[in-house]
């Protein structure tokens, strides 16, 4: 009975703004202790014996149909251009975490490994053109919806050629939450230094060191930048849900994402100004409206961190250990806000310059000194070797961009499918 009810006020319109972003406060934290962490990890999937092909859907729907369950209860999905995600489930601390997604990712590998396939965890896929495969109909919706923004191109490479680890932490007790998110947005952009993956898109070099993050750059910022900054972190998020553009709608009979391919803001649908669907937005609209958001930190009741990008297996466990340890240890926290307070929307710079910019660099270094004090133990030579690394002014991806050099973007690609 209690799911019927929840079903049929889904479908009730929503009656005001009021009543909009009450729903939306509703949704974006919750208070909790710190402490849990969820890992999702992307992969490019790549066919060992011809690493330059895209696997078509038939290809691809029929392996997942093939896979076993994970041990550790990851969850398998598959992204807009094949990429295959591993995501845990909510697990007690960071040490869980990389324990569970080490094992699934192994059994996972062991299970493409008989096809002949192979998953390289890196930030773009730096040899193959973007390519959408998945047909979805929410993809499909989203591909024409950027496309009418202008920035299909760039969509289409966010969508289908880049990876990320994404790290899930619990919102904490309310009475931190407003500290705890300037905290988050002034890490943000260390955090895209540090993880920079990502020198080569589709055997296109720009000079960015995550060319990942500048591609959601080129996107609209109305949904892909960082959320505005106020006293209130859910009033925050709830006014960034209604000024962002609305990008599809389900059908409520079908299921199937229809897209919106002009320019209107949620709070135009549900003010009557803009008539989408032929009716007023119901709470599910809403719903599915904020699972259409993409900031760098998206709040769901728990924190997104989406702005890493995916990085090669000797090093995501460190970085997943590092993020944690200066997100949810207060005395690193501490330090690394005081590190990280000159860097407020430097995002892009982080971007194109990672550690080559001095402030970037001096505020990196100083993080991972900390985190390394204070990581878990059984994860301290992970997180040490990572310090060391960006000590050394480098990130994963300085390696990536010298293979390049060296040896092309597919022999790169082949070489990560390969590393497990």
């Amino acid at each position: 009975m209690a799911a019927q009810l929840a079903v049929a006020d889904a479908c009730v319109a929503l009656a005001s703004e009021q009543e909009a972003r009450a729903h939306a406060e509703a949704r974006a934290l919750s208070p909790t202790p710190h402490g849990r962490v969820g890992l999702e990890l992307e992969f490019h999937l790549v066919d060992l014996q011809r690493p330059g092909r895209r696997l078509e859907w038939p290809e691809v729907s029929g392996l997942l149909a093939r896979v076993p369950v994970m041990p550790g209860g990851s969850r398998i999905t598959v992204e807009p251009g094949g990429q295959l995600e591993l995501s845990t489930l909510p697990m007690p601390d960071v040490r869980s975490a990389v324990r569970v997604l080490r094992e699934d990712r192994t059994a996972l590998s062991a299970a493409l490994a008989a096809s002949r396939l192979g998953l390289a965890s890196l930030g773009t896929d730096p040899a193959r053109p973007a390519q959408r495969v998945n047909p979805a109909s929410r993809y499909a919706a989203m591909e024409r919806h950027f496309d009418a923004a202008g920035c299909g191109t760039a969509a289409r490479a966010m969508m289908c050629a880049t990876a990320a680890l994404q790290i899930n932490v619990d919102a904490g007790p309310a009475s931190c939450w407003s500290s705890r998110m300037r905290h988050l947005n002034r890490l943000g952009p260390v955090l895209v230094a540090i993880s920079a993956c990502s020198p080569v898109l589709g055997g296109r070099r720009t000079g960015w060191r995550s060319m990942r993050q500048q591609v959601w750059g080129q996107l609209d910022q109305a949904r892909c930048g960082p959320a505005p900054e106020g006293t209130d972190p859910r009033q925050d998020w709830a006014s960034y849900a209604m000024a962002a553009p609305v990008m599809l709608v389900r059908d409520p009979d079908t299921g199937e994402a229809v897209p919106v391919t002009d320019r209107v803001p949620f709070l135009a649908w549900l003010s009557e100004e803009r008539a989408l669907a032929g009716r007023m937005p119901t709470v599910a609209d809403l719903d599915y409206h904020l699972s259409t958001l993409f900031p760098p930190v998206r709040l769901r009741g728990f924190v997104e961190l989406r702005c890493l990008d995916a990085v090669p297996d000797r090093w995501w466990p460190g970085l997943a250990a590092l993020t944690v340890t200066l997100l949810d240890d207060a005395v690193v926290a501490d330090g690394a806000a005081e590190a990280c307070e000159p860097l407020a929307g430097a995002w892009s710079v982080a971007a194109r310059d990672g550690l080559d910019d001095p402030r970037v660099a001096r505020a990196a270094r100083r993080c991972v000194e900390l985190a390394a004090q204070r990581c878990p133990v059984d994860l301290r030579r992970e997180v040490e070797e990572y310090a060391e690394l960006v000590t050394r002014g480098r990130s994963p991806g300085d390696e990536v961009r010298e293979q390049a050099d060296r040896h092309g973007p597919l022999a790169v690609l082949e070489a990560a499918a390969h590393a497990w």
